[in-house]
């Protein structure tokens, strides 16, 4: 059986294509032993009046921008009314009025959220909005705005 360049060509490709695919769904980066992410301002059973200033505080590890790959630092997130699951914290973090990015680096927000009981959760992901590998997540707090 013969085999042409074209056919040699495609099953290089195919094979560069599938390694390097593997490798991006398996990537893992390791938080801290002592990293924790928590609210500065808030706590469980808070009420307050809307808008919400939610502040994040983050000891352990550092603050770098989503995209900038650096050793032991991630960017916030900040889950509203929702939690991940542990196959959920292995993809990146959707982006949705559920799940808030802090890409820039940025360590609070002005909440609007409508009357009534919601829970906060922060989340520190790596450089592509992935969880760092054990998660570096606040414990689950409930408030209720007025």
């Amino acid at each position: 059986m013969t085999v042409s360049k074209t056919q040699t060509i495609a099953s290089f490709a195919a094979a560069i294509f599938l390694a390097t695919a593997g490798a991006s769904f398996a990537q893992e980066t390791p938080s801290a032993p002592d990293a924790k992410v928590y609210f500065i301002n808030l706590k469980d059973g808070d009420v307050v009046k809307g808008p919400v200033l939610a502040q994040f505080g983050l000891s352990g590890m550092g603050i770098a921008p989503a995209g900038t790959e650096v050793e032991n630092t991630g960017h916030h997130h900040l889950l509203v009314d929702v939690g991940m699951s542990e196959a959920e914290l292995l993809e990146p973090v959707p982006m949705d009025d559920n799940h808030r990015h802090f890409g820039k680096g940025q360590t609070e927000i002005l909440l609007e959220l409508a009357p009534g009981k919601h829970t906060l959760q922060m989340l520190l992901a790596d450089w592509t909005h992935i969880a760092h590998l054990p998660p570096v997540m606040s414990e689950v707090i409930t408030i209720t705005v007025e």
